[in-house]
C-alpha cells in the first residue's frame, strides 16, 4: 500500500457491462487493484458501442484500462465453481444486471456473503432496486430524459437535447468508487463487508442537485447572471459570463459600453437578470461582427471570464492541453490506433504499454487465471470443449 497504489494486494472481480460499473473497476484498477473482468462470449456489449477498432471501442477503452478480462458463461452452471473461487478470494464485487437477474444467476449477495463474509458488493442499477420502474432498461440518454436534465439542456431552437457525453454513467461511476472506498476504510474495523446499492437515477440526481433544486422551486431555467451565456461570433461561437459588479464593468469598458456602467437597469446582478433580454440582444449584435479570436483577445485583456467554444480535436491539441500533460497517446491490444486518453486528475499519468494503460482482449486472460487457481491445460480445454470458458485465439496468439 501506498499513496500511488493504495489499493495494491485488493482483488475485484466485475461482473458488469456498459460504463458505470467497468469505469469504476478500472478506477480501483488505476489505484492498484487487481480487477477482474468477467464477460460473455461476445464480450462486453460496451466493446460494440459506437466505431469498433479491432475488439474495442472508445467505450470499452476508457472503462477498462488495467484489468484482466476472462470469458465465462454465467449460465452454465459449471462455471459456478470457477467464479465462487475468485469471489471467495476477492474483496470487492461488482454487478450492473437489471433487478433480479444477478440472483437467477446464482450470485446475489446473500448467498456471496455466506461464502465470503467480508465482501464488498456494489450493485448498480438504472432507476433501483425498486419502485414501479425498476425493471425498466435505463442507458444514460433515458435518465438524462427522465430526471430533467434534456429538459434543461434547451439550444436556441428551444428543443430538449441529450449529451453526447455520456455524463450520469460516469458520474454514477464515480460516486460508486467513494462508496466503495469509505466501504474499505470501515471494513478495517468491521468483521462483515457490506452491500452498496446504488443508481444511475440517483447519481443523475446528486449531479444535477444545485439546478434541480432550484428548478423546481423556480421553475425554467434562467442564467445566474448577465450578460452570460454562448453567443455567436463572425466565424464560430464564444461563452462569456459576467456575475460581480466590477467584472461588468471591465465588460462594458472592452467593449467601449460606457454609458451602460451607470445604467440604473444594469447597476446590479439582481436588475441585469430583470433585463437580461436586452443585455444578451445587445452583446449579439456587437460580437457578430467580429472573430472569435477577436473577441476572446479582447476579454483576456480586460479579465472577462470567455472562451472559444472549441471541438475535441481543438481541446486536445491546445497549448495548455500540452502544458499540464493531459493526454497520454496509447496503443490497445487488437487496434491499430493510438488512443488520446486523459490521464486521472490526481493521478501518475498513463505510460504507453504500461499494464494499467492497457484495456483487455477479450478474455485475455481465462487461461492465466485459470492455471492460477489450480486449473491444469487439460482441465482448461475440456472447460472451453463445454462452453463453459470461451475461445482463447487472440490470448493465446498475442504472446
Amino acid at each position: 500500500m501506498s499513496y500511488q497504489k493504495p489499493f495494491k494486494g485488493l482483488k475485484v472481480i466485475d461482473f458488469s457491462q456498459g460504463v458505470a460499473g467497468p469505469y469504476c473497476g478500472m478506477l480501483l484498477a488505476q489505484h492498484g487493484a487487481e480487477v477482474i473482468k468477467v464477460e460473455p462470449k461476445d464480450g462486453d456489449w460496451a466493446r460494440n458501442l459506437g466505431q469498433e477498432y479491432g475488439e474495442h471501442s472508445a467505450f470499452s477503452v476508457a472503462a477498462n484500462l488495467g484489468k484482466k478480462s476472462i470469458i465465462v458463461d454465467l449460465k452454465n452452471t459449471k462455471s459456478q465453481p470457477i467464479l465462487d473461487t475468485i469471489i471467495k478470494q476477492s474483496d470487492i464485487f461488482i454487478e450492473g444486471f437489471r433487478p433480479g437477474v444477478i440472483k437467477r444467476l446464482g450470485y446475489d449477495y446473500d448467498r456471496l456473503k455466506k461464502i465470503n463474509p467480508k465482501l464488498i458488493y456494489l450493485s448498480i442499477s438504472g432507476f433501483g432496486q425498486n419502485g414501479p420502474m425498476s425493471h425498466k432498461p435505463a442507458m444514460d440518454p433515458v435518465l438524462q430524459a427522465f430526471t430533467g436534465f434534456m429538459a434543461e439542456n434547451k439550444g436556441p431552437d428551444n428543443i430538449p437535447h441529450r449529451t453526447p457525453v455520456i455524463i450520469f454513467d460516469m458520474t454514477t461511476a464515480l460516486y460508486a468508487t467513494q462508496l466503495i472506498s469509505t466501504s474499505l476504510y470501515a471494513r478495517i474495523n468491521e468483521r462483515f463487508g457490506r452491500k452498496i446499492e446504488i443508481s444511475l437515477m440517483e447519481a443523475a440526481a446528486a449531479m444535477q442537485s444545485i439546478r434541480l433544486m432550484s428548478g423546481y422551486m423556480e421553475g425554467p431555467y434562467t442564467h445566474a447572471s448577465s450578460p452570460s451565456g454562448t453567443f455567436k461570433t463572425k466565424d464560430g461561437w464564444i461563452q462569456i459570463i459576467v456575475v460581480k459588479n466590477h467584472e461588468f464593468i471591465k465588460f462594458c469598458n472592452a467593449v467601449g459600453w460606457k454609458k451602460f456602467i451607470k445604467d440604473k437597469r444594469f447597476v446590479n446582478n439582481t436588475e441585469r437578470r430583470k433585463h437580461e433580454a436586452i443585455l444578451s440582444r445587445e452583446v449579439q449584435k456587437l460580437f457578430i461582427k467580429e472573430n472569435t479570436d477577436y473577441w476572446k483577445n479582447l476579454l483576456n485583456k480586460y479579465e472577462v471570464q470567455n472562451e472559444k467554444v472549441q471541438d475535441y480535436k481543438d481541446f486536445i491539441e491546445s497549448d495548455q492541453t500540452k502544458a499540464i500533460d493531459l493526454i497520454s497517446w496509447l496503443k490497445q491490444p487488437t487496434t491499430e490506433q493510438i488512443w488520446p486518453v486523459p490521464n486521472i486528475p490526481g493521478m501518475p499519468r498513463f505510460v504507453d504499454n504500461d499494464i494499467l494503460s492497457k484495456a483487455p482482449s477479450l478474455g485475455q486472460h481465462t487461461k492465466e487465471i485459470l492455471i492460477s487457481l489450480g486449473y491444469s491445460n487439460n482441465q482448461i480445454e475440456e472447460l472451453i470443449n463445454e462452453g463453459v470458458i470461451g475461445n482463447l485465439y487472440y490470448a493465446s496468439n498475442s504472446k
